[in-house]
């Protein structure tokens, strides 16, 4: 059977893989698991069918407990029921998730796994969520990458209907939710012939019916509770076989092979990291290249996390193992160590002549792991005396719990790097899309995208991090050397470093309203040096002119990626043209005629309005003329958000923290993040005014703010602060 390769995120993979399983999904959404519910519902409304030939139902419930409440009722009446969360959500599944794997039960929830709420709500991903579902009595499988999602989401779907145990199937938000990857499809034929109907008509049959009624859900006295708890023993222990053999069926078929624990590495490894997530990705990419300098060290990749299958782990293992560091991406605070860690130390508990085993937490909050900090834990393996219970990926100076991160770079030679720099809504994110799914899609290369977002969304920065290559990308960590960079907002040059990284030659293009002459004066000196001691290739565009011209608004992105893919030569401009505009009109076909032909437009204008700066010598020595602009501040303003305003929140240490450990910001620190990035500013007009105060309800940054004076107010009034006689 010939390879169907896609171009797709882990969401949309989790999507078309669960619809195949699926009678009824009961949905609520929750950032970043909300699209793998909404492709399931766009399937069955344009009339896919699963495995059994039916639609899928979708029922959209008002909370996540409700959603959860109908996954069990669902069940219980003998429809094979699935459902997608995150976090908070998840938390709010558990009261019926004891209830479902308690009644032996084969629904999957599948989850891209996310902070929770503790001193601060995050919406990005770590592992709190998931490890707060140990003890429910749900299997637990996890994914490390796209292509995984697609692999192991049928796994946990076909084992829960042969075990009669639940299924949680999570994967990290964010860093495999939303990452793009060009994967291979698996046809619903294959799971066709791998599903036990047996075992599903089975299930059918033990539905609630009042054709066969039974009692189920009772309350047991002290006299049998215990017994019965302990009667359901052989399902959880045949179910580590029973995932193993579906692996092992699934691996002919496709031929990709997964077991519950997977080894990669030096056969002869002294110094082994066990993990679980995308980080697996990061730390193959670098073992690779250690490996190939000599080093022995290696990695356990955890697939079936519970029931915890020690046997399966220590049969990957290699013999020659004297330390082992267990990551986890969760903090369990007052525990003696981490949950995996703990498992793994107890695995080795009473076994003579055992590894050392040292526990490590990194990656809270989606913060990036890189190839430096993996490289920095197999140092601390190769120490006398490794530290345990580290953290990587931070600079802890109070409790000195941190590994210093090593500079080293591991993608494989001939990895193309773009970096996007956008305004959340103006369009960057999904024309990136689009560019990702062109290049994946209709061509040979290997394509990976992912979009680094801070949380105000809408209005926020966008961060696009592209990768292009005839090499599988296995690199789950935002870029750091780039071959290109885009700046579609004037306002970041003097904001943010977004030249950080750019090799030298490589491309730098900027969506700006000023001339080329105008940026002698508006450039701030580090970013023309870097530019002319660099020989950056430097190309100014007029986006927003270009846009609203054509009737497009603040939408540049066609106009940019256009000039993206004149510049990264990663296709021919004229198939690049081709296929964007082919998109176009898929994309935006049914708005009517009209719309696909101003995007049409602005993709030709993006090839041909670039224009290259010719960079003076003289930038090389360049200094800053505007004087600095000065603001009354404050010690935290200076300390924290000035950095975290600067994109460089990252550098700050643990120290800078130690007096708000418990989350508390002073307020009135919105003044102080004053960002520029309007392309247009309000003004009120008085003439017009009819003092109805919609403007002020709708506008977003609370720019325009109605104030009542009394006499005395308006004589101490500013010059130029416009008044107008109330009414009413």
């Amino acid at each position: 059977m010939a390879k169907k390769m896609k171009t797709m995120d882990g969401n949309n993979a989790v999507a078309y893989v669960s619809y195949a399983f699926t009678d009824v999904a009961a949905i609520f959404p929750i950032t970043p698991s909300s699209p793998m519910a909404e492709v399931v519902d766009d399937m069955s409304a344009h009339g896919a069918t699963n495995i059994f030939g039916q639609q899928v139902k979708v029922v959209e419930m008002q909370s996540e407990a409700g959603a959860a409440g109908a996954v069990h009722g669902s069940l219980a009446a003998g429809a094979l029921t699935t459902t997608y969360t995150a976090s908070q959500g998840l938390l709010l599944m558990i009261p019926n998730m004891y209830k479902i794997s308690g009644e032996l039960l084969p629904g999957v929830f599948h989850v891209s796994a996310r902070a929770l709420a503790t001193h601060a709500l995050s919406i990005f991903g770590d592992h709190a969520d998931v490890m707060a579902c140990r003890q429910t009595g749900f299997a637990m499988l996890c994914s490390s990458s796209v292509q995984e999602v697609m692999d192991l989401a049928g796994i946990a779907h076909l084992s829960a209907i042969k075990g009669r145990v639940p299924f949680l199937h999570f994967f990290d938000g964010f860093r495999t939710s939303h990452e793009i990857q060009k994967i291979e499809l698996i046809d619903y034929d294959v799971f066709k012939k791998l599903i036990d109907m047996d075992a599903v008509n089975e299930f059918r049959a033990n539905a609630l019916n009042p054709e066969h009624p039974v009692v189920r859900g009772t309350a047991e006295n002290p006299d049998i509770y215990f017994q019965q708890r302990e009667a359901a023993n052989k399902y959880y222990q045949a179910l580590p076989a029973i995932v193993a053999d579906y692996m092992d069926k699934l691996g002919k078929e496709i031929g990709r092979e997964y077991k519950p624990f997977d080894y990669v590495g030096a056969p002869d490894a002294e110094y082994v990291i066990v993990a679980m997530g995308s980080i697996c990705e990061t730390i193959e990419e670098t073992l690779e290249v250690l490996n190939k300098q000599g080093k022995k060290y290696g990695l356990v990749k955890v697939r079936l996390y519970r029931p915890w299958a020690p046997e399966y782990l220590k049969a990957v293992m290699p013999k020659t193992v004297k330390k082992v560091a267990v990551l986890d991406r969760t903090k369990e605070p007052g525990s003696q160590g981490d949950p995996l860690y703990m498992d793994v130390r107890t695995m080795y508990y009473e076994e003579e002549n055992a590894p050392l085993v040292v526990g490590g937490r990194y990656g809270l909050g989606s913060k990036d792991t890189t190839p430096g900090q993996v490289v920095a834990v197999y140092n601390n393996l190769e120490a006398d005396k490794p530290k345990n219970q580290f953290t990587i990926g931070i600079v802890d100076d109070v409790y000195d719990s941190s590994l210093p991160t090593v500079d080293i770079s591991t993608e494989p030679e001939g990895t193309v790097r773009c970096k996007f720099w956008g305004l959340g809504s103006d369009g960057t994110v999904g024309a990136n899309k689009q560019a990702i799914k062109i290049i994946g899609d209709k061509t040979d290369l290997y394509a990976q995208g992912y979009f680094d977002y801070d949380s105000k969304k809408s209005g926020g920065i966008t961060i696009s991090h592209l990768r292009f290559g005839k090499n599988k990308i296995k690199s789950t960590y935002l870029i750091s050397e780039a071959d290109y960079v885009g700046c579609h907002n004037q306002a970041y040059v003097d904001r943010y470093d977004v030249i950080a990284g750019l090799k030298k030659g490589g491309n730098f293009v900027l969506n700006t309203l000023w001339t080329e002459e105008e940026l002698e004066h508006n450039l701030p000196a580090s970013l023309k040096q870097y530019i002319a001691k660099n020989d950056i290739n430097f190309y100014i565009v007029d986006a927003v002119k270009i846009a609203q011209e054509l009737g497009l608004g603040s939408r540049i992105n066609m106009i940019m990626q256009a000039a993206f893919f004149k510049l990264a030569n990663v296709i021919p401009v004229e198939d690049a043209v081709k296929y964007l505009k082919e998109s176009v009109e898929k994309t935006y076909g049914k708005k009517g005629k009209d719309v696909v032909e101003m995007n049409w437009k602005a993709i030709d204008a993006g090839c041909n309005a670039l224009v290259k700066v010719n960079v003076p010598e003289s930038w090389k020595t360049a200094v800053d003329t505007k004087p600095a602009e000065e603001k009354k501040t404050n010690e935290w303003v200076e300390k924290i958000m000035v950095p975290m305003n600067r994109q460089e929140g990252n550098k700050l240490p643990v120290s800078a923290f130690i007096d708000a450990p418990d989350g508390t910001f002073p307020t009135g620190t919105t003044k102080y993040e004053k960002r520029g990035v309007a392309v247009k500013v309000p003004m009120w007009h008085a003439e017009n005014c009819i003092q109805c105060n919609q403007c002020s309800f709708v506008c977003p940054h609370s720019t325009i703010r109605p104030v009542l004076l009394n006499e005395a107010e308006k004589a101490a009034a500013p010059a130029g602060f416009e008044t107008k006689a109330a009414t009413g």
